[in-house]
């Protein structure tokens, strides 16, 4: 995924150690070029948050409910379950959080070269060469490589669904001024919602969100020379990236904010704390007549998943960057570094083999279900490892 996607920075990445916390105070005009130019701690350490439940995060709370059998475990385990067609859990957060701080890093980093005089054109095509990269990769993931013909392809992908959905928002914030990018938001929402009230496949009436039943759907199935995942959507499917574009959008307004000299850092908390509920409470209304569905990333579940993205990242930048409340975050630091390594990684190398290679006799002297536990734990750890050599050494997969 884009270097932007993975780092917000204007620079190489550099130790975590060297990364300066952003001042409380009124920061001088020597610190306010200093922050526009460092990275966020925050940024990258809700980003690890946000990774940490893909290297085994999920399978560690599950595995502590069944050994435990403590109610409130339990009940947060049944929230690392995709809901299976309406609804929301916190697992359906992942995704979309990714593309929210995707688009919190762009004024670090596109603004960044924007106002160091980059020609808008050399970013367009920076950023189309990076959409088609995704695109690609994404492909090589779902077995391209096996080359078979396209009807039996799965040209639909996370790292293509990112890729689009940040090709979008990246054009609209290079080519559009910053007041315009709520509008923009809005637009994106309101025009998938409209569409979808409109226009059913045929046979079915606007405003049917069944797979087989709405507009999205017969797009995925009917309209486009590929294989879908299921048998009538695709959950990465065309219009879906249109819809998510808002996200990475949304995010690139709170980056803006973040990254000015002003307000005040409290008061852009306050900012953020303060349109939380104004989002729930649009998402919620909107859910009466378009509910919430991840797979068809409908705009009642954009708003949702952007009110709890609004409310981490206002968390995080509030503990880690303006009270320096830091360290307890390194841990998530070290895998936000590296979120393409993760996501290829998971397909590429058998990191459940190798944990257990590693701590299997540990384990192996437990019955279960502490036996689960302990290899849950393991392959976290030995995810973790991994990723804090790679930084150690400097190493970022980026495309």
């Amino acid at each position: 995924m884009p270097d932007t996607l993975l780092t917000n920075e204007t620079a190489e990445p550099s130790a975590v150690d060297d990364i300066q916390v952003t001042e409380a105070l009124e920061p001088s005009a020597v610190e306010k070029e200093e922050r526009k130019s460092k990275r966020l701690r925050s940024l990258d350490a809700l980003r690890g948050f946000d990774m940490f439940w893909i290297v085994g995060g999920s399978a560690l709370v599950a595995s502590l409910a069944k050994f435990t059998q403590w109610p409130w475990l339990e009940r947060m385990a049944q929230e690392f379950q995709h809901a299976k067609w309406v609804g929301f859990t916190f697992y359906d957060l992942i995704f979309p959080l990714f593309l929210f701080l995707a688009g919190v890093a762009m004024p670090y980093s596109l603004g960044g070269k924007l106002e160091q005089g980059a020609s808008k054109l050399r970013l367009t095509l920076k950023v189309f060469k990076r959409v088609l990269l995704l695109v690609l990769l994404g492909i090589v993931y779902n077995g391209g490589l096996a080359l078979k013909p396209l009807a039996e392809t799965r040209i639909c992908s996370v790292l293509g669904f990112i890729g689009v959905a940040y090709g979008i928002a990246a054009l609209v914030f290079i080519y559009s001024k910053p007041r315009f990018h709520i509008a923009w938001v809005i637009g994106v929402l309101m025009g998938y919602w409209i569409s979808l009230q409109l226009f059913g496949a045929p046979f079915y009436e606007g405003g049917t969100y069944t797979p087989e039943g709405s507009l999205a759907g017969y797009v995925d199935r009917n309209l486009l020379p590929w294989k879908v995942y299921a048998l009538h959507f695709d959950p990465e499917g065309v219009l879906g990236m249109i819809s998510a574009a808002a996200l990475p959008l949304g995010g690139a307004i709170v980056g803006q904010l973040l990254r000015a000299d002003k307000p005040r850092d409290w008061q852009k908390v306050m900012v953020l704390l303060l349109a939380v509920p104004i989002l729930f409470g649009i998402a919620a209304l909107w859910s009466g007549s378009m509910p919430f569905i991840k797979k068809m990333w409908t705009s009642s579940f954009v708003v949702h998943c952007m009110a709890w993205s609004v409310l981490l990242t206002a968390v995080f930048y509030l503990v880690i960057d303006v009270l320096g409340l830091w360290r307890w975050s390194y841990f998530f630091i070290i895998i936000g570094l590296n979120p393409i390594t993760i996501y290829l990684g998971t397909r590429i190398i058998d990191f459940w083999g190798a944990s257990q290679f590693l701590f299997g006799g540990l384990a192996g002297k437990y019955e279960q279900p502490l036996q689960g536990v302990i290899l849950a734990a393991a392959y976290c750890l030995t995810w973790w490892m991994v990723l804090w050599a790679m930084h150690r050494k400097k190493m970022y997969l980026r495309v």
